[in-house]
């Protein structure tokens, strides 16, 4: 069989995680793509990145103009967030697949357009949940999934970072028209999403909010009770205010706990399992980590999401698998906001959580603030 032709990418976007994560990861795969455009508003970025990046790629400063000039296969998104949708939106318009930085969108009704760009063009958006794709993760999914290590009953999911003054300086950060939220859709998402993944269908969500600290239209630290589908109670903290910064899921199951311990990335290293006294060492010699040892990274997940598009299938992290993170994320926003418990499935049109994560909510909404 001859092999697939190289895929033809184009970004959008070109700053820090662009020009970091997302080109190492395309070099990673320059067997499978090639890199044919750039777009950005600034020129001596774009420029900049252009040399960077080497070969010929295009360079260009209006996406749409890119996008009738190319008609790339694929379209990595690394601009702000209030961006995300209509670009992404643009993108599967011109048949192209879509991998944006998270969050994809910014609210539930924003994500609803999206899915229907998809329909209408047979194309898929996925969003950069690169935790998901590390070999310690994908092992511990199966051992979970497979029972082994028995029924998942408690369960932690940790993002204590720090964010000063200066980092909330940058004018799109903090607000709710341009980043759609605090540490709970900018931070902490990449944890709970894991959390989601290992985990399976969430029911319930309880929780609070605060600005403790920055002068920001968002909260800075949210904390969560979260109820499973498979009767786990789970806690989540997302916080910007925490000096000893870690990201942390412990999952305490019948047969044994596993925990992650990193900040911006794991390694199967960084995975722990720690057996119920009643376990044989035998199952215990099963749970060791896999002989390969993947990062987590864009570059898995970009692996994975081109071997979605050579088989034609949906991507992973799209459609209602990366639907239900945010739905997690602007359900944690109503229970906090409203004091009140969240149930899968009930933000949905005319809720005022569904247009935006603020809910229009007194003291939250961002003419409250005015």
């Amino acid at each position: 069989m001859s092999p697939l032709p190289a895929r033809r990418v184009a970004v959008v976007g070109t700053g820090a995680i662009v020009s970091g994560s997302h080109l190492s990861a395309l070099r990673a795969h320059s067997g499978r793509v090639e890199l044919v455009a750039a777009v950005d508003v600034d020129p001596g970025r774009l420029d900049a990145f252009r040399e960077l990046a080497g070969g010929e790629v295009a360079g260009y400063t209006s996406m749409s103009a890119m996008l009738d000039a190319v008609r790339p296969d694929l379209v990595l998104i690394g601009t702000p967030p209030a961006l995300h949708r209509e670009q992404t939106v643009a993108a599967l318009k011109a048949g192209a697949w879509v991998l944006c930085e998270k969050p994809l969108c910014l609210s539930l009704a924003e994500y609803d357009e999206i899915a229907a760009a998809e329909e209408a063009s047979g194309a898929y958006a996925s969003v950069v949940f690169q935790h998901r794709y590390g070999s310690g993760a994908v092992h511990a999914r199966e051992l979970i999934a497979r029972g082994e290590l028995g029924a998942p009953l408690v369960a932690h999911c940790q993002t204590t970072w720090h964010r000063d003054a200066a980092y909330y300086a940058v004018p799109w950060r903090g607000r709710w028209s341009t980043e759609g939220g605090g540490p709970t859709m900018g931070h902490g998402i990449h944890q709970y999403d894991l959390l989601l993944h290992l985990l399976g269908e969430w029911t319930e969500v309880r929780a609070m909010a605060a600005r403790l600290v920055h002068d920001t239209e968002s909260e800075d630290v949210s904390t969560a009770l979260v109820r499973f589908a498979n009767g786990a109670l789970a806690t989540v903290v997302n916080s910007v205010l925490s000096p000893d910064e870690v990201s942390r899921v412990r999952i305490d199951c019948a047969d044994a706990t596993v925990e992650l311990t990193h900040l911006y990335g794991h390694r199967n290293d960084d995975w722990r399992y720690t057996p119920a006294p009643h376990v044989a060492p035998e199952r215990v010699a099963a749970w060791r980590a896999p002989a390969a040892d993947v990062p987590s990274s864009h570059t898995a997940q970009l692996g994975a999401l081109l071997d979605a598009y050579d088989d034609g299938r949906r991507p992973p992290g799209s459609g209602p698998d990366a639907r239900a993170t945010l739905e997690f994320a602007a359900a944690l926003y109503k229970a906090a906001f409203t004091g009140r418990p969240v149930h899968a499935g009930e933000i949905g049109p005319g809720d005022p959580f569904y247009p935006a994560m603020h809910g229009g909510h007194p003291g939250w909404a961002p003419e409250e603030r005015a």
